[in-house]
């Protein structure tokens, strides 16, 4: 698998698993202030999900490279036929 084919799958796996990650251990604030949306979290802690994701990302970006690797999985057959 080329290096440009891993950034593509480890990108797009990033941004799923960060969607995914999003709305863990978020809570609203009991007294929004005016202006304020009721829904936004009090602590949304984004460099903690981003890490978290980023280490997931790469763990799954490195078994489909091992799996494109050893055969188990194949992209270019789907387009011989």
């Amino acid at each position: 698998m080329s290096w440009f084919g891993m950034l593509v799958i480890f990108t797009v796996v990033w941004w799923m698993v960060f969607f995914i990650t999003l709305p863990f251990g978020v809570t609203t604030p009991e007294n929004p202030q005016a202006g304020h949306d009721a829904g936004a979290p009090d602590r949304p802690r984004l460099l903690i999900k981003a890490l978290i994701t980023t280490a997931i990302a790469g763990a799954l970006t490195g078994g489909v490279a091992l799996s494109v690797e050893y055969g188990l999985i194949d992209f270019r057959a789907l387009w011989r036929q």
